[in-house]
């Protein structure tokens, strides 16, 4: 749509003498040129926003709301007023931000999405909720905010998120709101809400009427049989719902032996395609898929692989989607069909049958406004139920046949029954009403207690005026006043004799680095504890079970684990072999005398901080698959019976560093800090088992199987790297804790950097590009995290030395030609002449042993030997060239040679 005439420039009239009904009717006649009718509901809420009211906008997925809210930020951007537009996920928030990029020009649109800032200064702000809730609590009534647009508003009732839907209702008064949801319930109490802080009117606009209505259908048929079917009538672009992770991606793979493409149709999606790079583990399969004409979509991707999807789906050129319900959040993925593979999912608590609300919001996806006259809403029965119909519709009646009949059984665990009368239920019903999740937390005391003038009377304004009941308030007020003493305790605060330039009496300590935050529940514990990691000596540390893979095992390898115990986050019920969590194995707790022990300070920190971080469950269930598979192959070794194996299997759990000494730490923490109630630490070992053993992402992800689970793995490695940078203060980060941070974030960085490539793809001017390989690559090479990486390589060659898994080493690249593994034998074998080990504790894995030349690549990494001689080296040179292709360090191994 073409605004630019509305727009504000230098040389247009002051925002006081703007006449809104004017403004309004060039937006509606700006949107007729461009092709647009409006709808009733569009037209009464652009009347209402243009009058200055607030307005609840409820209307149906695919009935305008985006229009509504262009509107409101024009009206916004041409009064002068700073407009915030918030989503529940980033991928909605950067789809929001490039189509807003395009109507009101990149210079007025900016986006925050607590890992990236694009534009922050800009008139137009696309957030998370988050990011705009935290805003609210810093700045209150005095934010630079005059107008909030909140998209999928229903969030406002998630347990876990909800308050950050809350917390912008209370804090900004001078805000005009428009809260836009599908699926809102009652709503009386919102509008009551609204006039009574910003004491502005606000209305409901309401229709249940959507542009392209639905037709629904209960399938008692095999799912294959159903697919077959839709394609057949030209129901396609179809988005089957599932509810696991892994059950989307084995459906992608059972769907491709059905003829879903044609020839011509595989020739487009290769040309769109083009050199995207499907370079992790998991894009093999993904490309095979996709070749075929089926997406995937779901949260435990990497993000350019669901954009991939995403951008291939808007083309027009997968027929099948499939996916969880990430799709039900309003990502613009255009669809005829949604079926929903069962009525009945896993919610990380119990398994249910889908709420209303959920169902509606999934639902509500399909039918292409444009391009289809209705959107077709399907349900699978219960597989047994299938099943059983077959073997009676194959008996045909015959009374004998029928009691014959075996008839299968539902499944004993993530199944509650659910039928076309479900079905019914759901499709007719109205919406839970949306409850308050308020919450208090370290961050937004953090953020209220850094306010200008009296902030803890903010914070006691805030705790007894909000939407929760007053017993829940009474409660809030008890946990807010703990977690205010534990935060003076560990000087994160500090009280004033006198107020300072801001009129406070109480502030964050200055002496903590500007981004520092307490983003997670148990952050204070971390700032505590790290006063006694003594950067000289350390900490009590346990002995690393052995980072190195079994002998002759090429690292990279496209193969899963043995048994796949991969877990869903919040998915999918956790199995009934899931391990004891307060039980360490003697295999990973070995403790050793203090003078024996290597520094291990900056590895020790980041333990410290994983254990506050939520746990990536199918990340260590499948560290615990291997470990449990390599402890039974040693013990059969030696003779241990089945019995016994099975009784010491029972104690294993995953990698956790440090336990014993931080569980002890923390019970001394919990006794002082009685608003930890039932939290407890979780210690394990993901970024710092990647950082010790040498391995790239690709390489851990092969290591432990978790192709179906890198978007997870990359998820908590960034809140990783987010929590050493924003918790650590400057005052604990030594030279190696600074390097593992910038390890961390360079290696985050160069496995997904979408958003960036999306964001340079705009500032080159083709925001709407339909190439959906990136326009431009991030030079790894030039970080400080990348000479951290190549010096992770060089160690990698010694572990693998002090094995002598002399195969593995011949992969390891080279100038010219390949090496050979007894090549590398040879050259070594003087060595064990002389010493019987090489050592790579942290001594040995220590800047001091690595030499780096950044002009000439050159690198040479020193073999520690027992006697300290040292005299043995590794010769190698960093090929930049593939390692910008790569996005990985690619290191050439020269030589081997005794000094």
């Amino acid at each position: 749509m073409d605004l630019s005439a509305l727009l504000p420039s230098s040389d247009t009239a002051a925002p006081n003498s703007v006449d809104a009904d004017e403004l309004l009717v060039d937006f509606i006649g700006a949107a007729e040129a461009s092709g647009i009718s409006l709808y009733d509901a569009q037209e009464e809420a652009l009347l209402e926003l243009y009058a200055g009211a607030n307005v609840i906008l409820n209307t149906p997925t695919g009935s305008g709301k985006s229009l509504v809210a262009l509107g409101a930020h024009v009206l916004a951007l041409v009064q002068g007023r700073r407009a915030f537009y918030t989503a529940p996920i980033k991928a909605l928030v950067s789809e929001k931000f490039f189509a807003l990029c395009e109507d009101l020009g990149s210079d007025n649109v900016g986006m925050l999405t607590g890992d990236a800032a694009v534009n922050a200064s800009a008139p137009v702000i696309c957030c998370t909720a988050e990011v705009l809730a935290n805003l609210a609590l810093r700045e209150g009534p005095e934010a630079d905010v005059g107008q909030v647009v909140m998209d999928e508003f229903h969030y406002y009732s998630d347990r876990d998120r909800g308050w950050a839907w809350q917390i912008p209702l209370l804090e900004l008064p001078q805000a005009q709101f428009l809260l836009m949801s599908a699926t809102l319930g009652e709503t009386d109490f919102f509008v009551d809400e609204l006039e009574a802080r910003t004491g502005k009117p606000s209305v409901v606009v309401k229709t249940a009427s959507r542009p392209v209505p639905l037709v629904y259908e209960y399938r008692e048929t095999p799912v294959h049989e159903t697919i077959t079917d839709l394609l057949e009538a030209d129901q396609a672009p179809v988005y089957i719902v599932h509810f696991t992770q892994a059950s989307a991606v084995e459906a992608a793979g059972a769907f491709m032996s059905l003829a879903v493409t044609t020839s011509e149709e595989k020739a487009a999606i290769k040309e769109a395609v083009g050199d995207f790079r499907f370079d992790s583990p998991v894009g093999k399969d993904l490309k095979r898929f996709i070749m075929s004409g089926i997406g995937v979509h779901h949260a435990g991707l990497l993000p350019k692989y669901r954009l991939l999807t995403e951008k291939l789906a808007q083309l027009g050129l997968l027929k099948l989607i499939c996916g969880t319900d990430t799709l039900g959040v309003g990502v613009n993925v255009p669809i005829r069909t949604v079926l929903f593979t069962q009525l009945c999912k896993y919610d990380g608590r119990s398994t249910r049958v889908l709420t209303v609300r959920d169902f509606q919001q999934i639902a509500g996806r399909a039918g292409r406004k444009g391009f289809d006259d209705v959107g077709h809403v399907w349900a699978q029965a219960p597989a047994h139920v299938v099943e059983n119909k077959k073997l009676e519709n194959k008996a045909q009646g015959d009374p004998k046949k029928l009691r014959k009949i075996k008839r299968q059984k539902p499944p004993e665990r993530g199944y509650v029954h659910f039928d076309d009368q479900t079905f019914d239920r759901l499709i007719n019903g109205t919406p839970e009403t949306l409850r308050s999740r308020f919450t208090v937390s370290h961050a937004m005391l953090l953020n209220m207690l850094d306010r200008p003038g009296d902030s803890c009377a903010a914070v006691r304004h805030r705790i007894f005026d909000n939407h929760d009941d007053r017993a829940s308030q009474r409660r809030h007020a008890r946990e807010a006043i703990a977690i205010y003493r534990s935060l003076r305790m560990a000087e994160v605060i500090e009280e004033l004799d006198e107020p300072d330039h801001l009129d406070r009496l109480v502030r964050v300590n200055l002496d903590l680095q500007q981004e520092f935050a307490l983003n997670q529940r148990l952050s204070p514990f971390v700032v505590e504890a790290l006063t006694v990691f003594d950067p000289e000596t350390g900490v009590t540390a346990p002995v690393v079970p052995d980072p190195l893979p079994a002998p002759d095992t090429k690292s990279g390898t496209d193969t899963e684990s043995g048994t796949d115990t991969e877990a869903e986050a919040d998915t999918e019920p956790p199995t009934d072999t899931e391990p004891p969590t307060d039980t360490e194995p003697a295999t990973a707790t070995t403790e050793v005398p203090p003078e024996h022990r290597p520094h291990t300070y900056a590895l020790d920190v980041l333990s410290l901080v994983e254990s506050v971080l939520d746990d990536p469950r199918p990340v260590l269930f499948a560290q615990l698959d291997k470990l449990k598979g390599e402890l039974i192959g040693e013990w059969k070794r030696s003779g241990v019976e089945y019995d016994e194996r099975m009784a010491r299997l029972e104690e294993v759990t995953w990698p956790k560093p440090l336990a014993d000494v931080l569980e002890a730490m923390f019970a001394t923490f919990a006794r002082a800090h009685p608003w930890v109630g039932y939290e407890s630490l979780s210690p394990k070992s993901v970024a710092r088992d990647m950082w010790e053993r040498a391995m790239t992402f690709r390489e851990y992800v092969n290591h432990y199987g978790l192709k179906r689970s890198e978007g997870v793995l990359l998820r908590y490695l960034t809140d990783a790297y987010k929590a050493m940078t924003q918790t650590v203060p400057d005052s604990a980060c030594t030279d190696e804790v600074d390097d593992l941070i910038e390890w961390l974030g360079a290696m985050v960085r160069s496995v997904d950097s979408s958003l960036i490539d999306e964001w340079e793809r705009l500032r080159a001017g083709d925001p709407s590009s339909d190439d959906v390989a990136p326009a431009t690559e991030f030079d790894l090479t030039t970080t400080r995290g990348f000479e951290v990486m190549v010096r992770n390589e060089a160690f990698r060659w010694i572990m693998l030395l002090s094995r002598r898994y002399y195969s593995a080493m011949a992969e390891v690249p080279r100038s010219e030609g390949r090496w050979r593994t007894d090549e590398i034998e040879e050259l070594f074998s003087a060595y064990w002449e002389d010493y019987d080990q090489v050592l790579v504790d942290a001594d040995a894995r220590g800047p001091v042993h690595f030499a780096y030349d950044r002009s000439t690549g050159m690198l040479h990494q020193s073999v520690c030997d027992p006697e300290s001689n040292n005299e043995w080296v590794l010769v190698g040179r960093v090929d930049k060239e593939a390692s910008r292709e790569e996005n990985t360090a690619v290191v050439e191994l020269l030589d081997i040679k005794r000094l």
